[in-house]
């Protein structure tokens, strides 16, 4: 039976860049958390965000480059670049039919729709540019990563808001396990940090408005929680068939062993009251990997710091892993210290979760100072953790009911 393993990691995020640098933040629990400094958010309710920070695109596009690409296409070519250097892969070698790209965005290129409709409002349709639906579609990630690298083997993009990269990684195992491919590079992007973006969360009220203190705003399974912080970035892994990886002497991460599916089916923006959608992805993913709850040791949840999400996703872990195993599971929220990337979330925390296998540490829930009675498992709070981790599970969850799961497994 074909396998498949994650070999490279890429990432641009609120917490650097740097792959060394990022895990030695999560791990000490720092938060990327800052005041909004991309534009001016004084009118707005929600004044702060997970904003990268730390990047330069010269250093991965040429500036013809950049003026054709969407700032969401630009953090995944570069966390691309990053991921196949981190894998040492050399796709020259590879066989391009055998090699593909499943990128997703949870909304696209939002910069340049914003960007692009102030030039028709105020000069014309005629002076719009005529890379505008190139750089605002939300497959454009994946094809231009194609472009990049000259593959040639299944390409498309996911658009399932917050679970979009981690439905992309699901995906891609379960086109590497089919033998449709050997290397998938798979993930996610977003960069919705803008005036229309953050408009359109908080007339939701779905922002946190914790302004005066942005570090500790991300607050999951929190009492005072207060609602999610927007980010940005994008997170790109290259999975590859595990026989492949060895042959070719790889440093392989853990293995992508399960993928679970669902959709709540109830509403557009709240989960399920009884948190069944998520429960049922969890369940799903264990049985894809031929787990059993027991096996399970940390999950690296969803945890937006919302009062909706927080408390049915605790539920619903106790659901499909029961109550008494889930009290002795690890669990944590990583939004905590990256804010919420969105369509990217799930690539970031699948990536967090293969480092916190391969170095044996897990990373806290900061700001978790006052313990909701509803939100009542083992969050890891504050403070990294120590520990021999043989399973993960990710979970992913958006607007829509969209529900994955991955379960993750050491090697």
């Amino acid at each position: 039976m074909r396998r498949a393993v994650i070999t490279g990691i890429g990432l641009v995020s609120p917490l650097g860049s740097d792959l060394k640098q990022f895990w030695a933040r999560i791990t000490s629990g720092t938060s990327g958390i800052r005041r909004i400094q991309s534009f001016d958010a004084s009118r707005f309710a929600s004044q702060i965000a997970g904003e990268v920070i730390e990047f330069n695109p010269d250093d991965y596009l040429s500036k013809k480059e950049q003026n054709r690409t969407d700032l969401f296409a630009q953090y995944a070519i570069a966390a691309a670049k990053m991921a196949v250097k981190d894998s040492g892969l050399d796709l020259a070698a590879e066989a391009p039919e055998r090699v593909g790209v499943i990128v997703g965005s949870g909304i696209g290129g939002l910069h340049t729709l914003e960007i692009q409709h102030k030039i028709l409002m105020e000069k014309g349709p005629s002076r719009c540019s005529p890379f505008m639906i190139p750089q605002m579609i939300a497959n454009m990630a994946a094809g231009l990563i194609a472009i990049e690298f000259g593959c040639k083997g299944p390409n498309f993009a996911v658009v399932s808001a917050c679970a979009t990269s981690a439905h992309c990684i699901g995906d891609a195992q379960r086109v590497i396990e089919r033998g449709d491919a050997d290397v998938i590079i798979a993930g996610g992007s977003e960069a919705s940090v803008c005036e229309l973006g953050v408009a359109g969360f908080s007339a939701m009220k779905a922002l946190s408005t914790r302004n005066d203190e942005p570090q500790k705003a991300s607050r999951p399974f929190d009492l005072n929680r207060d609602g999610f912080v927007i980010a940005e970035g994008g997170a790109i892994l290259v999975l590859e068939e595990f026989e492949h990886a060895r042959r070719r002497g790889a440093r392989i991460l853990c293995e992508v062993a399960g993928y679970g599916m669902t959709c709540d089916a109830y509403h557009m923006t709240a989960p399920d009251e009884r948190g069944d959608g998520a429960a049922r992805a969890m369940k799903m993913a264990m049985q894809d990997a031929r787990l059993t709850p027991d096996d399970v040791d940390y999950i690296n949840a969803h945890g937006t710091s919302t009062p909706l999400n927080d408390k049915l996703e605790t539920l619903a872990i106790k659901t499909a892993l029961g109550e008494e195993r889930a009290r002795k599971v690890m669990v944590s929220s990583t939004k905590s210290m990256t804010g919420h990337l969105l369509g990217a979330a799930g690539g970031i925390e699948t990536a967090i979760c293969a480092l916190a296998i391969h170095h044996g540490i897990v990373p806290p829930t900061i700001n978790l100072e006052t313990p909701d009675p509803e939100c009542d498992l083992d969050y890891v709070p504050n403070t990294a953790r120590e520990a021999k981790l043989r399973v993960c599970l990710n979970n992913s969850l958006g607007f829509g009911g969209h529900n994955a799961c991955l379960a993750l497994k050491a090697l």
